[in-house]
């Protein structure tokens, strides 16, 4: 078995299904045998750069792909013991200024816990974080420097570093969050998480 091997986690936060990745991963690498390290990308970049279009907007008239759609939802959180989402009213939300955020809370040295603001903020307290007072008002709830980070997400290295990363992820063959690599090869949506772990570990059966 590969010890410690890191898979790399491509994610927006306005993807739900990113949601629960973040929520099962701390039981996964507590195993010890995968780490996992959060790329932040911007979907509605990789969508208009691939063609694609959120899944509600391609079938989202389809009611009974809809309806599995959610049994795979309560199925994954069972699986990994997951609790707490709620569905956010004001989706879509433009996550501009939240990915940027993500980029500025990793170079200010607080990544984790700002991931850990916007999740909870967009799956399980519904706020809008497009509105940058809510968003602010998120951060100092979370005890973050909002003043830093607002700063940050307006200089221009930061943008230029989220743009760059969702470029690669396009060149890389991404088309949507959640999506993981493992090396040089890419599985996508949280359905495949399980199997970018066997992956990982060597464990195929």
């Amino acid at each position: 078995m590969v010890m410690g091997r890191e898979i790399e986690f491509l994610y927006d936060f306005g993807g739900p299904n990113s949601w629960f990745v973040h929520r099962a991963i701390p039981a996964i690498e507590a195993a010890g045998t995968v780490t996992f390290r959060y790329v932040p990308v911007l979907l509605g970049g990789i969508f208009k750069a691939t063609g694609n279009q959120p899944p509600l907007m391609s079938y989202g008239h389809v009611a009974a792909k809809v309806n599995y759609d959610r049994l795979e939802m309560d199925r994954f959180m069972a699986r990994h013991g997951i609790t707490g989402f709620a569905f956010n009213p004001h989706f879509p939300v433009n996550t501009l200024l939240a990915m940027r955020g993500a980029v500025a809370a990793e170079r200010l040295g607080c990544g984790p816990a700002y991931r850990e603001a916007m999740y909870t903020a967009l799956w399980q307290d519904g706020l809008k974080l497009d509105d940058p007072e809510v968003w602010a008002g998120v951060l100092e709830t979370a005890g973050l420097d909002a003043a830093a980070l607002g700063a940050a997400v307006q200089d221009a290295a930061t943008k230029a570093e989220l743009a760059a990363s969702t470029e690669r992820a396009v060149a890389r063959g991404a088309f949507g969050v959640p999506t993981f690599f493992l090396g040089g090869d890419m599985w996508f949506g949280k359905d495949r998480l399980r199997d970018v772990v066997e992956a990982a570990t060597g464990d195929m059966a």
